[in-house]
């Protein structure tokens, strides 16, 4: 009741305050943010009393108060945020590949890319023969031709099997999880990014010669797409390389270092247009393995980046349409219980092709199904690709990406407290340490 009663005063005072602000000066994105912040850590707490991750909670303010909700977050305030999102995709990348070491790479790469293949495979081929098969079931696709229906079973499949590297980083830090379990699925998660980005990339040449847009503009190609990656791997390692010397000769200021860093490298990652991801993936594993301080500026990033993650998740509740995803949900939730099947199916296959233990065999799966920015990204690439058709795909992507984000969570968590690896008082909105890494020392 306390905090309804306090949920109800935040939003009382929002809507006094905000006629007061002006968008010319920005007050409007200031008020949007510091209220997300208020309002998604007490929907967290009301989430923790009903035995729910946080990060549900988080979402879930997003979409109480959002554009679909009560409309205290605007739809301007959320464009107006984007750089909050950004900012947050940045530390969530740079923090995850500061979690691998390069002993660990080396000992256990071969098995988690096992497992990650049997996975994707599985999920992938199961996800395009349902929309494939299926098609006259979807509405954009009644009377589509055969090669269009090839062409966009094949874009969603490639696009539904993508994991989320925040909602895994968020859960490790709530829970203080540590074991095989949470090691196992953060290695997955990071390295199946990769793998996802070059299946989806081939996958929409593919898909532009069975079925060129109609009077789009080219997006990727094959030169493009090398260089997303390529580059993201060599512009990564020069920035991992200069974080490591500012640590080495400078090594103060460390909070306000790591904020610079992610401002720095988004608008470097955007001229020289490499994909953002890898490339503080890469910067995070350069610095945790060249540098003797890389821990250190790790926990410091770690600390700056809690309230930018509490807003990311809620901005994602607010970007979730819902008008547009209700009317799904009777088609949605079968592909999501398809997906999830696929991918349970997929990781016993690879644990057994890995040999690794039980509770990795019984619980990692759980930790695979959350979905969250990167999927809507490559959604929106979509989008832009194929115009109403293909804005007709994201919708259907976004209905199950909500799907999702609120069920995937869930059952992480309960493969980590099931697993014997979740640590009483662990919190994102405590301390902000990612102990997954040292479980695996």
């Amino acid at each position: 009741m306390r905090r309804a009663l306090i949920l109800a005063l935040l939003f009382g005072g929002m809507q006094l305050v905000l006629p007061l602000g002006t968008e010319r000066q920005g007050s409007q994105a200031l008020l949007a943010f510091g209220f997300l912040i208020l309002a998604a850590y007490t929907v967290a707490e009301m989430a923790t009393a009903a035995r729910l991750p946080k990060i549900v909670g988080y979402v879930a303010a997003g979409v109480l108060f959002g554009p679909s909700g009560l409309g205290t977050v605007t739809e301007m305030g959320v464009r107006q945020l984007a750089p909050v999102s950004h900012l947050a995709i940045a530390l969530i990348a740079f923090l995850a590949g500061a979690e691998l070491r390069w002993e660990e790479v080396r000992d256990h790469g071969v098995t988690l890319l096992k497992m990650m293949t049997s996975e994707l495979v599985a999920a992938f081929l199961a996800l395009f023969a349902l929309l494939y098969g299926f098609g006259d079931f979807v509405p954009f696709l009644r009377g589509a031709s055969e090669a269009e229906v090839l062409a966009f079973a094949m874009l969603f499949a490639a696009i539904a099997i993508v994991h989320s590297p925040a909602v895994t980083m968020a859960l490790l830090t709530e829970t203080g999880a540590r074991g095989p379990v949470a090691r196992t699925t953060l290695g997955i998660v990071l390295i199946a990014d990769v793998a996802v980005f070059l299946l989806f990339s081939t996958a929409l040449a593919v898909a532009r010669a069975l079925a060129p847009p109609a009077g789009v503009a080219p997006g990727l190609t094959v030169g493009m797409a090398v260089w997303e990656i390529g580059g993201a791997l060599v512009v990564g390692t020069l920035l991992g390389s200069g974080v490591a010397l500012y640590l080495r000769f400078v090594g103060r200021e460390l909070v306000l270092f790591a904020v610079l860093i992610a401002f720095f490298g988004i608008e470097i990652a955007r001229i020289a247009r490499v994909e953002l991801l890898l490339m503080f993936l890469t910067a995070g594993f350069v610095t945790e393995n060249v540098s003797s301080r890389g821990e250190t500026f790790r926990q410091a990033m770690g600390r700056s980046a809690v309230p930018v993650f509490v807003v990311f998740f809620a901005l994602s509740g607010a970007g979730i349409e819902l008008g547009s995803v209700a009317p799904l949900l009777p088609l949605v939730l079968p592909i999501g219980l398809v997906r999830a099947g696929a991918i349970w199916a997929g990781m016993r296959v690879g644990a057994w092709w890995a040999d690794v233990g039980d509770v990795e065999r019984r619980y990692v799966w759980m930790g695979l199904v959350s979905q969250a920015g990167v999927a809507i990204g490559l959604a929106t690439i979509v989008a832009e690709a194929y115009g109403e058709p293909g804005r007709n795909l994201r919708t259907l992507l976004l209905a199950l990406i909500a799907v999702n984000e609120t069920i995937g969570p869930v059952l992480f968590r309960r493969a980590l407290v099931a697993g014997g690896e979740a640590v009483a008082g662990g919190g994102i909105a405590g301390q902000a340490t990612f102990p997954a890494r040292d479980a695996a020392r």
